[in-house]
């Protein structure tokens, strides 16, 4: 790019800059030295990688897609929190907030992230132990008792059931007099990760794909603000896979769900800013950061000049950051404090909007409530001590990190050829689902992770604590335990709104949305019914199963 483009492009950057809106406070140096809101080429200087870099807030966004970086507003500090019963977790999400946490991501336990509720045989020893467990609307209610849904945003990180638990959510705020259309959040719903890496699936993919149309249909014209998907390539990282996979990964399951709302008839330009992503940050610092900038602008090029997004919002990519729970260790978990910190500077360098940081004892137990404080405070000293905050994008132009910008968006982009080459029909979609049926997503992590594993086993990968520098005077650590009777009392409950509800409206109300999974009919508002009469979660799953059918991954030796 000549001389003169950059200038034309560094005006446009300071128009926009100008209009919009900045936090109050100096923007210094700890030594006092003024530093200005971006920084580019020197006046008059031609650069020629300058049109892949470009400026904050404009296309490609590489730099991020605001002209003021967090000059404007800093990332949520969203902290993933759930154990338990929804009381319990109530508490820890009050405990979060009143800490200076900006929004709450809610983990569920195994039974509900599986369709299953509390009582069932298949549910027996996990209920509340990987995060909360919700079986109705009535725990919703629990969950977010003191909490105002029209004004705090939540994350909820679940899929296979996440429509029926979505329903809940939206029962909940009519129940605190909140207006659906005003809610704002992000629901996981990314079923594509599931058969790639997670595994908690209900049924085969279409039918889920059915459910996910729905749901875009549903939030674009009933609640603008929503995110109804965040596609998750933080599953597909911890899995074993590499970067580079996980970028790719990622971004062709964003394209399939572009896809999917094109093909229900959505305008581009109003569903796809209801796309989010979620990554993970691992612990090669500048990898990561040129990830989430590659990230960015391949998403930004294919939204237009592949699925022809016309705005802005609809090519931007916006994401949430999770520390790579992978890369804490069991031995001399105090270092995991160190791991999150980096990860989570990562994370803001490469322009995350929201972000939470891992708790040094995850890795043995659910957060301890000190260990979650840690955890909240270290995303509190990056922003409020480092000063990271006071310029946008401050290592764009780093030959460092633009080359390896540019190498993992060429081997993004020549994963996307394979994908697209594997459906045999030119859509990422069908490459995606042909990829799911052969085990090939699922055979290139495994392979990725085998490689990583024997160059640690052979000392060519260090970790310290685990395989160098492992003497230590650390002590064992206390952890938070869930005991027994949480599943107990969890079931005492549930059995009593049993007792307590119109059986006779439940069983209309499952009828009528089995009656809307025979057609066309969008389901959120039938299940939306059947949630308001306290169908559970495991009845409306079982509902769906008994009409759908289940799904088991192809034997493969």
């Amino acid at each position: 790019m000549d001389a003169t483009e950059i200038e034309e492009g560094r005006r446009r950057w300071q128009e926009r800059y100008d209009r919009s809106r900045r936090r109050e406070g100096e923007f210094r140096t700890l030594s006092g030295l003024e530093v200005e809101p971006v920084y580019g080429p020197p006046p008059g200087t031609a650069d020629p990688r300058f049109a892949r870099i470009g400026w904050p807030g404009e296309y490609p966004f590489t730099r991020g897609l605001y002209a003021t970086g967090y000059r404007g507003k800093p990332w949520t500090i969203r902290q993933f929190a759930g154990f338990g019963n929804a009381r319990q977790t109530n508490e820890r999400y009050k405990m979060i907030l009143g800490a200076g946490g900006g929004g709450l991501s809610v983990a569920f336990d195994m039974p509900t992230l599986m369709g299953r509720d509390s009582d069932d045989p298949r549910s027996l020893g996990e209920v509340g132990h990987c995060g909360v467990a919700v079986d109705s609307a009535a725990d919703m209610d629990v969950l977010f008792d003191g909490i105002p849904l029209g004004e705090v945003t939540t994350s909820m990180t679940i899929s296979g059931p996440a429509v029926p638990i979505f329903c809940m959510y939206l029962v909940a705020a009519e129940r605190q007099g909140v207006p659906i259309g005003s809610l704002d959040g992000t629901l996981q719903t990314d079923i594509f990760k599931e058969y790639i890496a997670q595994k908690e699936w209900l049924f085969a993919p279409e039918p889920h794909l059915r459910l996910i149309g729905d749901l875009m249909e549903f939030c674009a014209a009933e609640i603008p603000a929503y995110k109804p998907l965040s596609v998750s390539g933080y599953h597909i990282r911890e899995a074993g896979a590499t970067a580079a996979q996980e970028l790719a990964y990622t971004l062709a399951d964003g394209f399939g769900y572009v896809e999917l709302g094109l093909s229900r008839g959505l305008d581009v330009d109003v569903f796809a800013p209801g796309l989010s992503f979620f990554f993970d940050a691992h612990i090669d610092f500048f990898e990561e950061i040129a990830k989430f900038r590659a990230a960015r602008r391949i998403w930004a090029r294919w939204m237009r000049d592949v699925y022809g997004a016309r705005t802005e919002r609809a090519q931007w990519l916006r994401f949430h950051t999770q520390t790579a729970g992978v890369s804490l260790t069991a031995q001399q978990p105090d270092n995991n404090i160190v791991r999150t910190a980096i990860e989570a500077l990562a994370a803001v360098l490469g322009g995350t909007n929201s972000l939470h940081t891992n708790a040094l004892d995850e890795v043995l137990a659910l957060p301890s409530e000190k260990a979650a404080e840690i955890a909240l405070r270290t995303q509190q000293v990056i922003m409020e001590e480092t000063e990271v905050a006071n310029v946008a994008d401050p290592l764009g132009g780093s030959w460092y990190v633009e080359a390896l910008t540019d190498r993992l968006e060429a081997e993004a982009e020549a994963v996307f050829v394979k994908i697209r080459d594997m459906g045999g029909d030119g859509t990422m979609t069908a490459g995606i689902l042909r990829g799911i049926e052969d085990g090939w997503f699922m055979s290139e992590i495994a392979e990725a992770a085998f490689d990583y594993q024997r160059k640690l086993e052979k000392g060519e990968k260090k970790i310290v604590g685990v395989n160098c520098h492992t003497a230590t005077v650390e002590q064992p650590l206390e952890i938070l335990r869930v005991g027994h009777e949480v599943e107990r009392e969890q079931t005492r409950v549930l059995a009593a709104r049993r007792a307590a509800r119109d059986q006779a409206a439940v069983d209309a109300a499952l009828a009528r949305m089995v009656q809307a999974a025979r057609g066309t009919e969008n389901m959120i508002p039938p299940m939306m019914a059947a949630v308001r009469a306290e169908a559970t979660l495991g009845e409306i799953c079982d509902a769906l199963r008994a009409e759908w059918g289940t799904y088991a991954e192809p034997p493969r030796f």
